[in-house]
């Protein structure tokens, strides 16, 4: 009989919850079904775990919340009472079971003895990374997966710094599950004997006025329109509070939220994908924004540490890119604090290896330096923090293409929720030079070139669909391409060997922890990345080029996204 049929079986002779019975009983003569359930442990990785909800070892249910709980509460007791006494913040998003995990965290962290805070309600992600800071806890976790469809959820967790936990400390997490023998054997308690023991502490106002007082610190310029009309959506998420309260404490007195999305439901009723990153997230607030005029929408993920921006045209609402959005308010930020003389001589920029040249050449004009960082925010506070205690340099903005941005380090990932604040301001102070962001955009692009980019993605499920990605990428790495739509390929990077290949056969190293990510550099600078998904079961492909006029550059990166694809299917 085989592990599978092993945890199968007993998943089933167990008294389980009658949701999760039913499943297993459903699956009884489904050989593909059983695999796909109980082939593995859903997998705890550099930010925890993330999957789709339902009964079996590889899903999202009670028992591997309890699983992963567990050995954050062994990690957190071989550090100390002192630890334990500081304890861990709990916060989550709006999805199903989200707030129900949360306690199920709270309980098993309570019974072994461990410090507890909870947020009463759904609150965002980098609200939970300023809450450990600001409570000096020594971790923090939040039930969440971001975008993700409807069916998923997840375990998210951080350090004492409010940044998602360093790799060394998730390693021993995870060998502390890989000591686990029984998942139904983990020591749980109620709520009511954590209560009395005095283990945990719900929390909320308190930390939402602390929240709400930093991002007061914000505020760059106050001569700006703050009766500009603006559209905000939640999309059925945490963000709704938090944005609010902050666009009111900026001054903003024409916000109009679409009620349609300010309900809080983990169906995410009104969207296919409540990912600001897709189009027909903002359906219901482009209809907000015709009725009252908008000069801006405004959209946050369920966890609200991504933000979706689309602006006002003759032509209807637009939507922006993350590359664009990133580089309009790095270009705001920068001539701000050069306007008060605030610019610090050994200011940084972090942005992502996947993320737009445009930021780079942005940062350069006003001498701010900048360094690249692997996909995934965590690179980005790690850099953070490593230059807080060295003083090296002075932290100005940090992004990423996929919607996430960083102000100000009093979080320490994405916050959604101040840039929603700077979004708006910065909306504003264009409007009194009679401007929108788009006009904005468009001078950056006369003034340092058109840079266009693009994604496209290929679903790769299950256990056959992780082998076929990963020989993909074995692929490029053996057969080697010397030229891409009529370009030489100047350099390959292959972050897994930590080597840069040059056209020349030389080789230079990369300076960054390893990851299974390939990028292509060609003589034309545009360039090519290859990345499987950290969190779903596909394969990313990024595409980036610059031209001297829009229509070229779309040319070009209509090429090079062809002529790429066709290469490697």
């Amino acid at each position: 009989m085989s592990i599978v049929d092993d945890h199968y079986r007993q998943w089933i002779k167990e008294t389980v919850p009658s949701y999760l019975k039913e499943e297993l009983l459903a699956i009884v003569n489904d050989a593909t079904q059983i695999e796909d359930r109980f082939y593995q442990y859903l997998q705890f990785g550099t930010a925890g775990m993330r999957g789709v909800l339902g009964a079996g070892t590889n899903r999202m249910n009670i028992y591997t919340i309890r699983r992963a709980a567990y050995g954050l509460a062994q990690y957190i007791t071989e550090n100390g009472e002192i630890a334990k006494q500081r304890g861990v913040v709990i916060a989550y998003d709006t999805r199903h079971f989200s707030k129900d995990f949360a306690i199920e965290t709270a309980q098993v962290l309570g019974v072994l003895g461990v410090k507890v805070f909870v947020f009463r309600d759904a609150r965002p992600t980098p609200e939970l990374s300023f809450a450990v800071r600001y409570l000096n806890a020594f971790a923090g976790v939040v039930i969440t997966a971001s975008h993700n469809p409807k069916q998923y959820n997840g375990f998210k967790v951080y350090g004492g710094d409010g940044a998602q936990l360093t790799p060394s400390a998730i390693q021993t997490i995870v060998e502390k599950l890989d000591d686990i023998q029984n998942i139904f054997d983990i020591p749980t308690t109620s709520w009511h004997t954590l209560e009395q023991h005095r283990t945990v502490e719900w929390m909320l106002l308190n930390i939402d006025q602390a929240y709400q007082e930093k991002l007061l610190g914000l505020k760059q310029r106050t001569n700006i329109d703050f009766t500009i009309p603006i559209v905000y959506s939640p999309l059925h998420g945490a963000g709704l509070i938090s944005v609010q309260q902050g666009l009111q404490a900026f001054g903003f007195t024409n916000v109009h939220i679409v009620e349609q999305q300010a309900v809080q439901d983990g169906d995410f009723p009104t969207v296919p994908y409540p990912n600001p990153e897709e189009a027909a997230a903002f359906t219901y607030a482009i209809q907000k924004g015709n009725e009252t005029g908008a000069q801006i929408l405004l959209a946050t993920d369920p966890d609200a540490d991504r933000l979706g921006v689309a602006v006002i045209t003759e032509h209807g609402y637009q939507l922006l890119t993350g590359n664009q959005l990133g580089a309009l308010i790095l270009q705001y930020l920068l001539e701000a604090k050069k306007e008060k003389n605030a610019l610090p001589e050994n200011g940084v920029l972090f942005k992502t290896i996947v993320t737009s040249e445009l930021g780079a050449v942005i940062a350069q004009q006003y001498g701010v330096e900048t360094v690249n960082t692997l996909t995934g925010f965590k690179y980005i506070a790690e850099k953070i923090a490593e230059y807080d205690e060295s003083k090296e340099k002075t932290f100005l903005f940090g992004y990423e293409e996929s919607y996430g941005y960083l102000v100000q380090s009093f979080v320490r990932d994405k916050d959604a929720v101040q840039v929603a604040l700077v979004v708006a301001e910065m909306a504003a102070y264009y409007a009194t030079k009679q401007q929108t962001l788009l006009d904005a955009l468009d001078s950056l692009f006369n003034k340092y070139g058109y840079y266009q980019e693009a994604l496209q993605s290929q679903i790769f499920e299950g256990i056959s669909g992780q082998k076929e990605m990963q020989a993909l990428l074995q692929n490029l790495r053996e057969n080697r391409i010397f030229d891409i739509a009529d370009q030489k390929v100047m350099v390959i990077e292959d972050y897994l060997t930590q080597q840069a290949i040059h056209q020349d056969g030389s080789i230079s190293s990369i300076k960054l922890p390893k990851e299974n990510v390939l990028k292509f550099i060609l003589e034309d600078q545009s360039w090519i990345a290859i990345r499987p998904s950290g969190t779903e079961p596909k394969c990313k492909f990024y595409f980036g080029t610059v031209a001297n006029t829009k229509e070229q550059a779309q040319h070009k990166l209509q090429q090079l996204q062809a002529a790429f694809m066709t290469a490697i299917s």
